[in-house]
């Protein structure tokens, strides 16, 4: 098969984690044709709760700052971190890449809440809070309990690990008097283990739902809110909320389970489910491999894992590929390199820079902020500025000078950077500004 008998799009998109799936919506949305391959990376281990900015690690001279208005602090991480990838997008970029990809999520059955100028407080698995300004509306009553300090029984389940509502409960109850903790059996389980998919799963039967509230009923005495581990169903676990709450007549939420939990699985069913209906060629758990073409010419690129062997073309590629989790990074003898292209990577000198002396030094490790450098289009440059190639860009965790796990900025990276790239994608198109 000669290479102009292969399929040809607009836009690859390499990476099926929250980034590349972000791109994907964005890139339909703006008309480009659009193919995708990636294994599931980080997605499946994500809370769910989507934050724009939650903490300012400190510099060298500085102390950590919780962040509580996340758009009016993006000056002062941009004055303590240049080079952010929040360097190339603007604040009004975030909040329409956000409301695009909900506006997404909610055709998909799954709902979310924006802060607006504030952060929401959000309880942990293990009872800890953290800010954040994008939250599913399974979890926000939670965030209303906390605020409100009302009265709430938080309820864990039997056998189900990587939940403790005592736990949450301990943690809490210095700050919040009217807490307390319970536990019931999941009615109608076979025994054994409880697993947080399965559980879901059985939740979203209505005889079991039914069931379910029944076992609950006790509990909700004196309280006004009721919190259970994030089980509550895999497809519009809204309605699976809405119906507990009005059989026991308390506002019932979520708590984030320990990862990878149902809230992942939520967001990757969606988008698996969805984007081929919207006209992406989505290849899920493959592999997506190619060269930097010479000027004028497509990508050519080989998806490659069992039971398929594809080649396409593309005009355009955008790498979403995430750091070492997601495999856009590797680790080896000579230092951190990137995995499909060979691109540069930023990252320590050598590798005895890689972490500190401390393991929990407030500062982090300078390992966490390796990635691909950028230009404001997000295409990659090598060190001294010099554009790798002017039809490939790069988004989401893979873009070097952030610490995304410390500084609760992950999602915001991740969904402002894809909108931007596709942006810049879409307008180079409209110009004709791809392969011939």
């Amino acid at each position: 098969m000669t290479s102009s008998s292969f399929p040809h799009y607009d836009l690859a998109i390499i990476g099926t984690g929250l980034a590349g799936l972000a791109a994907a919506v964005c890139a339909v949305n703006r008309g480009l044709s659009v193919v995708q391959a990636g294994n599931t990376g980080a997605i499946a281990y994500t809370s769910g709760v989507f934050d724009v900015l939650g903490a300012i690690p400190p510099t060298e001279d500085g102390d950590i700052a919780v962040v509580d208005a996340p758009f009016a602090a993006l000056p002062r991480l941009l004055a303590a971190y240049p080079g952010h990838p929040y360097a190339v997008v603007t604040p009004e970029g975030i909040r329409a890449a956000f409301h695009e990809v909900l506006d997404f999520l909610r055709g998909a059955g799954i709902v979310y809440h924006t802060g607006d100028q504030r952060n929401f407080a959000v309880i942990g698995p293990a009872g800890t809070i953290k800010h954040s300004w994008c939250v599913p509306e399974t979890i926000m009553g939670g965030c209303t309990a906390f605020a409100a300090k009302a009265p709430c029984v938080i309820v864990g389940v039997e056998r189900l690990k990587g939940f403790s509502a005592a736990q949450v409960v301990a943690n809490l109850r210095g700050v919040w008097p009217q807490l307390r903790a319970a536990q019931v059996a999941l009615p109608e389980h076979p025994g054994g283990e409880v697993y947080t998919e399965q559980a879901a799963r059985m939740l979203e039967v209505p005889q079991l739902c039914r069931a379910f509230a029944e076992a609950l009923r006790p509990l909700v005495d004196g309280v006004q809110y009721l919190g259970l581990p994030a089980i509550l169903g895999v497809h519009r676990p809204g309605d699976v909320a809405a119906d507990l709450s009005r059989q026991l007549g308390v506002t019932v939420f979520e708590i984030p389970t320990m990862p990878p939990g149902v809230p992942g699985i939520r967001l990757k069913e969606a988008f698996e489910d969805k984007l081929p209906e919207m006209g992406v060629a989505l290849y899920c758990q493959q592999r997506m491999d190619g060269q930097l073409p010479p000027p004028g010419e497509p990508f050519r690129l080989h998806i490659s894992g069992q039971p398929t062997e594809v080649d396409v073309l593309a005009d355009h590629v955008l790498l979403a590929t995430g750091r070492f989790l997601g495999g856009g990074l590797r680790g080896d003898l000579e230092g951190v390199v990137e995995t499909v292209f060979g691109l540069p990577v930023v990252q320590p000198e050598t590798r005895a820079q890689w972490h500190r002396a401390d393991y929990l030094d407030p500062r982090g490790h300078e390992i966490h902020k390796a990635g691909i450098c950028v230009d404001a289009q997000l295409r990659p440059v090598g060190p001294a500025g010099e554009l790798i190639h002017p039809r490939l860009h790069v988004a989401g965790s893979l873009l070097a000078n952030q610490d995304w796990i410390r500084m609760k900025c992950g999602a915001g990276v991740a969904i402002a950077t894809a909108a931007s790239a596709v942006e810049a994608v879409a307008k180079a198109c409209a110009h004709g500004d791809g392969a011939t």
